[in-house]
């Protein structure tokens, strides 16, 4: 999944990182859901692309590239049903504020409000809160256009709904998502320093169930956890101030950014000042663009209640992460169903590494992360640095077999697969396989 090649042209260009090389010969940028029909009833090799947010070749493709991002811009809010209908290639940034307007919120969000709808969705990506599901887990309904060019629509309480959600791209290209929704909060932020590991390990749900989403940043160079991002729901009963210190960390005095020497002002709002939910459970603001996209990035999930183990373990390998590593992240994220969700079935924590954009020197640091949490039966995140094995990857999730089952159903010509999907979930020979689409 380390892309170790030069960056050679490319007429289609790169993802937001630039450790991918697009190898489409062409992007689509439909007008209109009928023009999108058309495109994708006509070609071979078809993926679609978000905003390039995934550090691996999970939409790349050597037949054609397609955005939604400039199909015509959807929110139907209904609030009686407490749901938003929304253009699958809007960024979260572009309409959770206009959810709010109207007294309403999604659950929870990730730490960028850059990312879009669908990419995000497919892809399994998350925010944190023990009591929180992915992004994903917030989604009612998809509208999907498949290999014939047809517009399908697919429901909760349908039978392929488990497996069409978090579904890489690999049933079709998606048009509009509508999203379950609950009613519009306020939340403060506040970052503490310094908690002592000892604190952590030995009282780590208390830690992480401190506020409505809690997390941690390490730099795995010390022993105490760098940064805690408390992110608390305002309300009658919840405290308006918060104590100098709490279980060993000292309250920050004045704003932070999770990567040393980062500029602060593009983080969102701290020190406690309420904000709605949307200008706070991002890490950082649509307005800033939160890193220069020189990075790369690796995530793993384990079940809770491994959670000190998993820590431990990668405590042990710390001289080969730290040199090689801009920031770490540790989040949890609450159970659901979806049949590629990384928290399919378990309540679990999310490892998450921030690499310096080596992806040659960052390999072998990947590998040894992935042998550490291996007792944990980590699953990582689909749209980011990995290298775990196709096979193991199969033993980690109950419904990889009924997945495959699913894309030989929705695409029997492999119009939407390509090496990743060919690599991860193989057709058998001779079947109906994706010639150029593979690549």
């Amino acid at each position: 999944m380390i892309d170790h090649s030069a960056h050679a042209p490319s007429a289609v260009g790169q993802n937001w990182a630039r450790n991918i090389t697009f190898a489409a010969r062409r992007l689509h940028t439909p007008a209109s859901v009928a023009e999108l029909q058309e495109i994708v009833a006509t070609g071979s090799a078809i993926r679609a692309l978000g905003t390039g947010h995934s550090f691996n070749a999970v939409a790349d493709t050597e037949g054609e590239l397609v955005s939604v991002a400039g199909l015509p811009r959807v929110v139907e809010i209904d609030p009686s049903a407490r749901t938003a209908t929304v253009s699958a290639g809007l960024r979260f940034g572009e309409f959770t504020g206009e959810l709010h307007r109207n007294g309403l919120a999604l659950h929870n969000l990730g730490s960028l409000p850059h990312i879009s709808v669908a990419g995000a969705c497919a892809t399994g990506t998350h925010g944190s809160g023990v009591t929180n599901r992915a992004l994903a887990g917030a989604v009612r309904a998809l509208e999907i256009v498949t290999a014939d060019g047809a517009l399908a629509k697919v429901g909760r309480g349908d039978a392929d709904f488990p497996g069409a959600v978090v579904s890489l791209g690999a049933l079709g290209v998606v048009t509009r998502v509508t999203l379950d929704l609950v009613p519009a909060f306020e939340i403060r932020q506040w970052v503490y320093e310094g908690l002592p590991q000892d604190q952590l390990l030995g009282r780590f749900d208390e830690v992480m169930s401190e506020a409505y989403s809690v997390s941690l940043f390490t730099s795995w160079r010390d022993d105490p956890i760098d940064q805690v991002w408390l992110k608390r729901r305002t309300g009658a009963s919840a405290p308006g101030t918060a104590p100098r210190r709490w279980l060993g960390a000292t309250l920050a005095e004045g704003p932070r950014h999770p990567v040393p020497g980062m500029p602060a002002r593009h983080c969102t709002e701290q020190e406690g000042t309420p904000g709605p939910w949307h200008a706070r459970l991002p890490h950082f603001r649509l307005e800033f663009t939160p890193s220069n996209g020189d990075e790369l990035q690796s995530e793993y999930f384990v079940d809770r209640s491994d959670a000190a183990a998993a820590y431990q373990a990668l405590d042990r390998i710390r001289e080969q992460i730290a040199p090689l590593l801009q920031i770490g992240e540790i989040r949890t994220v609450a159970a659901d169903d979806l049949w590629l969700s990384p928290a399919q079935g378990r309540d679990s924590v999310a490892f998450h590494f921030t690499w310096v954009p080596d992806g040659a020197a960052v390999a072998p640091v990947v590998a040894a992360v992935e042998e550490a949490l291996a007792p944990f039966a980590a699953r990582p995140h689909w749209g980011k640095v990995f290298s775990t094995p196709p096979g193991t990857l199969r033993g980690l999730y109950d419904h990889y077999a009924d997945f495959e089952r699913l894309t030989e159903r929705w695409d029997p010509r492999g119009t939407f697969r390509n090496d990743f999907l060919a690599r991860h979930f193989p057709r058998a020979a001779g079947g109906p396989e994706d010639d150029g689409a593979a690549g």
